[in-house]
């Protein structure tokens, strides 16, 4: 299918060629000129020059001065704009040099989106909440990257599991990957299509090439498909027409600063590089990132208890003999109900782990490629050839630490695209490396120089790590301990045991432990023949297919936009992933959507309904309505209500996942065959909760069999009530209100299947561990609201917004992983030209404390608080900034997720050239 898309995309793009050479047979002619602010004579870079009624069009550089070519007959009329300024139309009669001045504003809420309702729109006037940074709010950010300056916007939440991967959401319901939430770049599903998590910010879009993002909080499938069950992002690249010329940043930076992770401060070198020329109808970009630096090292030696999910006293096995820390791994492995080959006097004793820093590689780095040729067919059609390439390091947070070594990613799109519609199709093509999972290591480093358990022919326990350690604990309790005379206390015997069954560990940094890491490393991940690593081989890939067309030019009455779409994933890991060693597994989905809006009343009453319809071969079809209405009560007061549904089938990972964690538990998906597979259906496995029951009366009757219901996709109805105002061209407020509820949940059991009758084995010593994925059968409640402040005089500007989300019941025994502080809020101050071209902004951010949980583990998220900060200083001649800054300037240690690493500061130096050799 590859070949096929390739080979049409290269079709496409000579077939319109060569129809384009008859409709640009006319000659070119040039229109130049310089834009200026009225008041203060300053040139104005970044403005858009756009031909009336048609795409065509261009943006001035640093210095003001733009270059528009065209074949259209004269008269034209370019109109100016730019944000905070007066939009001026110009008439131009013939090609030559022009001098254009617009006039300050100061007025907000001017913005135009287009993921509300996949038309351009004022953000006044759009029928649901949504936020937007755009390219000049990008580059004011005081954050390191444009990605990390997203949690300050209202409502948005985030999870960093490193330095180079942030996970975001809204509305709740916040997880390591996020698969309930949207991320599109230039349209393009940004999702790896097999390891289910979105990659923006590490082989995504270079930042010198955003050209906009708008965030959709909360439900979104009626106009984008499955997914967007709590929101859907949208991050649009620049076109190479409009920003043309050589744009160049080399940021420098520093972390772990205190040195409270790692013994020396780490170096951040960030370098990004854009260029983008224009030839007549011809244009094309390249475009350029690379950043290395010392990751965020998860360090927590908590102990936790994975039969309770809780935290339990002690931080290492001096103090708790069956230790399991947080960030060490191995150490998992333990005889729950007693030591096999020995009482212990009831204790049980888990095995010596290794910490993550010997494990994982936290040397990360990201390199992100792209190219894209656009071609006008006419002024308002246009064909774009795009394709994106990355490549990364960093660690990633499931159910267990993944390291993420030399992980790659490529998306290839071709697009026709015009004033009213647009065609693409696209293919993402995901490759694992050399990634591992670094509880798989840590466990099989530790049966490699002494297995858990040796059994004779008949299957009998005759030795191994936990039969010696037993024996060596008996003997020094009772006195006999050859070489150590007299009777051991508890503590001493312990002590004794554990460092005669440790006498031939692999010590990390070793000679054997290297040798033995790259084996493991190296070999796929499991525990059968030919197996024994932890390595995955996942070669998944995505093609998708769409197309969206407005009516607004042909049906005057209504405005109408219609679009469907058609998607094909095949998962291909060789089986250490998931259940696809015979061969790939291909999941088709496809779906549709019309969209109706009517305005009314003078204007003052916009309405608007759509409906999406999906079918995913493995589950039922689902209808996804939305009905929203905009109320004009003054000029520039609106009231938006509207109702929303959206829906989630389980991701390919949820259905088909079926990968070892360790000896004896896996994690497989929740699809009839996988269950089938394990027998889960006849001989079904007792839940978590029931077994912790058992474990401390050790009353049978406390068992409980857990039963299937049939796997469905997750459901959600959303009502929201919101104001968005301008107070006299100064205040911007938005506040909203919203009520979600969520019908067949997608939670996550673990189930202990016995594999003898209880009478044979009352431990469960011999039972086997599974965790998948089913449905609540409850419905699940949230509720939440949030208000957002904006003030502008002259050039200063006051921000600040306030959040809050809730769960409003919580009734089953099935986790739903809400995941989110009660309340949270970001308040700002910036100037970006406080004098002589000097700017700076300050962003204070702060969220509450609350308690995490998710199929890694479950603990407590203290509240924190950072201060991102930076100062700019504009040199025009040169076309130059200079930024200083620092993200958490404070280098206050904080934890955004339970498990993951906690972030210090980061501070940097960065000098920006935009436009040159333009």
């Amino acid at each position: 299918m590859k070949n096929y898309l390739q080979l049409a995309c290269l079709c496409a793009l000579l077939l319109l060629m060569n129809l384009s050479s008859v409709v640009y047979g006319q000659q070119q002619q040039t229109i130049t000129g310089t834009v200026t602010d009225k008041t203060t004579g300053n040139p104005l870079p970044g403005v858009t020059v756009s031909v009336k009624g048609s795409l065509a069009g261009t943006i001035t550089d640093g210095s003001g001065n733009f270059r528009y070519n065209t074949s259209k007959s004269f008269p034209l009329t370019l109109i100016f704009s730019s944000v905070g300024y007066t939009n001026n139309s110009v008439v131009v009669n013939s090609a030559g040099n022009i001098t254009v001045q617009l006039t300050s504003t100061e007025i907000l809420g001017e913005e135009i989106v287009v993921a509300a309702s996949r038309v351009s729109q004022s953000i006044l006037e759009s029928p649901v909440s949504i936020e937007k940074l755009n390219a000049t709010a990008i580059r004011e950010s005081p954050t390191p990257s444009f990605y990390d300056a997203l949690p300050s916007l209202k409502g948005v939440e985030s999870s960093v599991q490193s330095l180079t991967f942030r996970t975001i959401t809204t509305r709740g319901f916040n997880t390591n990957g996020n698969t309930r939430f949207n991320q599109l770049m230039d349209g393009m599903d940004n999702q790896a299509p097999g390891l289910n998590f979105s990659v923006g910010n590490i082989v995504g879009i270079s930042e010198l090439d955003v050209a906009s993002v708008e965030l959709l909080p909360g439900a979104s499938s009626a106009l984008y498909g499955a997914g967007g069950m709590n929101g859907t992002l949208l991050m649009t690249s620049k076109s190479p027409f409009e920003y043309q010329g050589l744009s160049l940043k080399l940021q420098g930076g520093i972390n772990h600063v205190g040195k409270k992770q790692q013994n020396y401060i780490g170096f951040i070198p960030d370098v990004t590089a854009r260029y983008a020329k224009a030839f007549g109808k011809f244009a094309f970009k390249l475009n350029f990132g690379y950043m290395q630096a010392d990751d965020w090292q998860a360090i927590d030696s908590t102990n936790f208890s994975r039969l309770n999910l809780t935290t339990k006293p002690g931080f290492s096995h001096a103090q708790d003999p069956n230790y399991d820390g947080v960030n060490i791994y191995g150490d998992e492995i333990t005889n729950t109900f007693g030591a096999t080959g020995g009482l212990l006097n009831g204790q049980a004793v888990s095995r010596t782990g290794y910490k993550e820093r010997d494990l994982v590689d936290y040397g990360t780095h990201s390199l992100k490629t792209g190219a894209a040729f656009h071609y006008k067919v006419t002024d308002n059609t246009e064909v774009i050839l795009q394709g994106n390439w990355g490549t990364g390091t960093t660690v990633y947070t499931g159910s267990d630490r993944y390291s993420l070594r030399k992980f790659n990613l490529g998306q290839y799109k071709l697009e026709v695209r015009g004033k009213r519609f647009f065609v693409r199709g696209y293919t993402t093509q995901e490759r694992s490396g050399e990634a591992y999972n670094a509880t798989a290591l840590g466990t099989i480093l530790n049966e490699a120089y002494n297995p858990s358990v040796t059994r004779d022919a008949n299957g009998n326990i005759n030795g191994g790590w936990f039969a010696e350690y037993a024996t060596v604990y008996n003997q020094a309790r009772a006195g006999v301990l050859p070489g150590n005379p007299g009777a051991k206390t508890n503590e001493e015997a312990h002590s004794l045991a554990r460092r005669f069954a440790d006498r031939n560990r692999l010590a990390p940094g070793s000679a054997a432990f290297n040798q033995a890491k790259e084996t493991i490393t190296s070999n796929y991940i499991g525990f059968g023949a030919g197996r024994n690593g932890a390595k995955f081989n996942d070669k998944t890939n995505l093609y998708h297919y769409e197309g969206f067309y407005d009516f607004s030019d042909h049906i005057k009455v209504l405005e109408v936009q219609a679009g469907a779409s058609l998607r094909r994933y095949s998962l291909n890991s060789d089986g250490t992933i998931f259940d696809d060693a015979d061969g790939r597994i291909k999941i088709d989905e496809y779906g549709a959507y019309l969209q109706v809006g009517k305005k009314l009343v003078n204007d003052r009453i916009k309405l608007t309904g759509s409906i999406r319809y999906d079918k995913n071969e493995n589950f039922d079809g689902r209808f996804t309505p939305r009905l929203s209405g905009v109320f004009t009560v003054a000029p520039r007061h609106n009231i938006r209500l509207s109702f929303q549904t959206a829906y989630r089938n389980p991701t390919n990972q949820d259905q088909y996942i079926d990968l070892p964690i360790r000896a004896n538990t896996r994690l497989i998906g929740g699809l009839p065959e996988l269950l089938n597979k394990y027998d889960l259906y006849n001989n079904k496995g007792y839940t978590q909760a029931s077994v912790q029951r058992y474990a401390a009366t050790g009353d049978p009757s406390q068992l409980q069999q857990y039963t299937f219901n049939k796997f469905r996709p997750e459901s959600v109805s959303a009502y929201e009530i919101g104001y968005k105002g301008l107070i006299k061209n100064r205040l911007l407020i938005d506040a909203y209100y919203y009520y979600s509820a969520y019908k067949n949940f997608l939670s996550y059991v673990a189930l202990i299947q016995p594999t003898q009758p209880l009478t044979q084995d009352p431990a469960l010593n011999s039972a086997r561990i599974f965790a998948t994925y089913v449905n609540n059968p409850e419905t699940v409640k949230a509720q939440g609201g949030a208000i957002g402040l904006d003030y502008l005089i002259n050039s200063w500007t006051l921000s600040g917004n306030f959040s809050y989300n809730d769960l409003t019941n919580n009734e089953s025994d099935l986790d739903n992983n809400f995941n989110t502080p009660k309340y949270r809020f970001n308040i700002g101050v910036a100037n970006k030209n406080i004098y002589k071209n000097l700017g700076f902004n300050v962003m204070y951010r702060w969220q509450d404390a609350f308690t995490w949980s998710s199929s890694f583990v479950r603990g407590d998220v203290s509240a924190y608080g950072t201060i991102d900060a930076q100062v700019n200083y504009r040199i025009p001649k040169i076309k130059g900034t200079i930024k200083v800054g620092g993200s958490n300037v404070t280098n206050h240690y904080f934890q955004t997720s339970f498990g993951n690493p906690k972030a210090g500061g980061i501070y940097y130096v960065a000098i920006l050239f935009d436009d040159l050799l333009r």
